[in-house]
């Protein structure tokens, strides 16, 4: 499980740093649009799909520290 949590985190993290990097350049680029998407959504969608890789990867770590506990905390 933490491996899945991991890779996930890492694919859509580097996903959404290419979507963010895609939307900037172009826009510097003096362009609004890529095909039918305005670059404001390809940026939001980038910012959101590396938010939810850093939820992905937090899981992964605070799923170690559980694994390693064989009694309850009180």
């Amino acid at each position: 499980m933490d491996a899945l949590l991991l890779l996930l985190g890492r694919v859509a993290g580097i996903g959404g740093l290419l979507l963010c990097i895609t939307a900037v350049v172009l826009r510097l680029a003096g362009k609004y649009y890529l095909g039918t998407f305005q670059l404001a959504t390809l940026l939001q969608g980038g910012m959101a799909a590396t938010v939810l890789g850093c939820f992905f990867l937090l899981l992964a770590l605070t799923a170690q520290g559980k694994a390693g506990r064989s009694f309850p905390r009180e």
